[in-house]
Parts: structure tokens; C-alpha cells; sequence
């Protein structure tokens, strides 16, 4: 067995190479998170950035994005290495202030709130989220606040709840093309649904930013991302951001192909020619890559009302 996954392992190309995590950062980030038992994407999710968002660098903050409501997702994507459970633990009431006492002692000016998805809840956790920003914005007024949800299984009062929690951004993935959804997300996601998500939280509020990630290298075609980003932009979505997906374990969906960075600059540019306000595109960008906050906070802020 060992030597047949070496002879069908496929070598990653130079681009998709990281040095290890380090940094004064990075350690707090680390150390802090384990006392007050939080979770982050950055590490359940495997992270090819987390060296370069929790170590920070001279021209800007620290970021990590913090996972809510455990690490037990009641969904199974095939991308996804977030473990899997049907009757996940009970959440932690402490959770959210835990959350924004961290937040406020790393000094960030810009978090990313995401979650696992939560089917077993009544709300699937949007009074959960809806909190953490409560208390986030109470502690650190000045903080800009992304939330990363799911979909609440197409239930838009709860998407509206989360949307009018004092947030900056909404944010949620499509992930992969209207072609590819049933075989890249689980069975109860669905890329209409998504988009309808997406569309209800900008009718909510329509100065707050809305913002969607996909992943390439499954299988799609140079025309099925276009007509993603078009979709994207029919409801009004400000900003995307595009990378190649990595396949977590061998027990996870087959990289198709490792994009070359060339093909993302061409991604990029499309999707200026669509009308998003913010892109970033690469072969290492995910979902809250920092280079795309960097551009996101100043887009809020412009955007924000001058004080009378």
C-alpha cells in the first residue's frame, strides 16, 4: 500500500510550497487560543497560510480566523478536513465573550468569525454568531468584523439575524460551480441556495461588503469560473476571492489539477471586468487570506458614513 500511494502521489508544484509557522506571534495566537479552548480554521482546515497570518509581518497585523461552535461539522464536504459528526457537542455559552477577550488582547483591527455548519441547532447558530459580535464590537468598538457562515439550510430569517449583528463583512463560500456542487459539497448544500444567501444578506443591509470564495483545480473549466463570478455579481457580491484547493488526506476528493499561477492572474482580471470592488487571486489564497482583508478594511472604510 505504501508504495502504491508513493507511485500515485502527485509531487506539489515550487508555487504551493510554505516554510514552517514561526514568529513571536504566531506562538501567542497559539498559546492564547489552547487556554480559552477555541477553535480556528487555520488549523482544522490545515491552513497553507497560517505561518504568514498569525505571525503577522512588519506592514501588518496579525489575523486568524476563528472557528465558532466547535470542530464538529454535522456536514461532510469531500474537500473539507473538518471533522464530522451527527450529534456534535453541545455549544460553549462562554464561547463568544471567551472569543472577543482574545480578539481584544491580540490588538486586532480586523477579525474573521467563520463556524462549523450546525444543522442540529434550531438557528444553526446564528444567535451564537450573532452574540460574539455583540461582544466582539462592546470590547473593541473600532474592530472591523467578518462573519464566514453557512448556508442555515436556505433559512434567510436567520442569515438577516447574522446580518444585522453589527458585522462588517458576509461572507459565504460557493466553493465550486453550479456544475460540480453535488460532487465537491455536502448533499444539503447547493449552489442556488448559497446564492440566495448571499443575496438576502446585501437586501438586509446593503452598505454592509458580502464576499464569496471559490476553489479551483476540481475538475471545472475556464468558463464555468466566469460564469461563477457572474453569478456571484448578479446578487450583488463586492468581493471574491480564488485559490486551488489541496486535498487535505487521501480519505478527501483528488486534486484534478494544480492551477498554474498564470491561470489565476487571468481569473483576476475577469473579475474586475465583472464589477468586484476587491480580488484576491492565487494559487495560495483562501477564503480569509489576509491580502484580501488588507484591501477589505479600507473598503469598509470608505465606504462607511462620514461622522456628522
Amino acid at each position: 500500500p505504501a508504495q502504491r500511494r508513493r507511485a500515485n502521489h502527485v509531487p506539489l508544484p515550487a508555487w504551493l510550497k510554505r516554510e514552517a509557522p514561526v514568529g513571536k506571534n504566531y506562538h501567542q495566537i497559539k498559546s492564547d487560543l489552547a487556554q480559552l479552548k477555541l477553535n480556528t480554521v487555520c488549523v482544522e482546515a490545515k491552513c497553507p497560510n497560517i505561518g504568514e497570518c498569525w505571525g503577522g509581518t512588519e506592514s501588518g497585523t496579525a489575523t486568524a480566523t476563528i472557528m465558532l461552535m466547535g470542530d464538529e461539522c454535522t456536514r461532510g464536504c469531500r474537500f473539507c478536513s473538518v471533522k464530522t459528526s451527527r450529534n456534535p457537542r453541545k455549544l460553549d455559552e462562554n464561547e463568544p465573550l471567551n472569543t472577543a477577550e482574545a480578539v481584544a488582547r491580540w490588538g486586532l483591527d480586523y477579525v474573521v468569525l467563520t463556524s462549523v455548519d450546525r444543522d442540529d441547532l434550531n438557528d444553526g447558530g446564528a444567535s451564537h454568531f450573532a452574540k460574539t459580535v455583540h461582544l466582539l464590537k462592546e470590547k473593541s468598538p473600532s474592530i472591523l468584523v467578518e462573519c464566514l457562515t453557512g448556508d442555515y439550510q436556505g433559512n434567510i430569517e436567520h442569515v438577516s439575524l447574522v446580518a444585522n449583528s453589527g458585522l462588517d463583512v458576509y461572507a459565504h463560500n460557493l466553493e465550486t460551480t453550479e456544475r460540480l456542487t453535488p460532487y465537491v459539497r455536502d448533499r444539503r448544500a447547493g449552489y442556488r441556495q448559497s446564492l440566495g444567501v448571499l443575496e438576502r444578506a446585501k437586501q438586509t443591509r446593503p452598505e454592509i461588503v458580502t464576499k464569496s470564495s471559490i476553489m479551483v483545480g476540481c475538475g471545472e473549466t475556464f468558463e464555468e469560473v466566469i460564469q461563477t463570478l457572474t453569478d456571484l455579481r448578479s446578487v450583488g457580491v463586492d468581493a471574491v476571492t480564488i485559490g486551488q484547493y489541496m486535498r487535505p488526506t487521501t480519505k478527501h476528493m483528488k486534486v484534478h489539477e494544480y492551477v498554474h499561477p498564470d491561470q489565476f492572474q487571468q481569473y483576476e482580471e475577469e473579475a474586475k471586468k465583472a464589477g468586484f470592488k476587491v480580488v484576491a487571486s492565487g494559487p495560495l489564497v483562501r477564503s480569509s487570506y489576509r491580502a484580501a482583508e488588507f484591501y477589505l478594511k479600507n473598503l469598509v472604510r470608505e465606504d462607511q458614513p462620514a461622522p456628522p
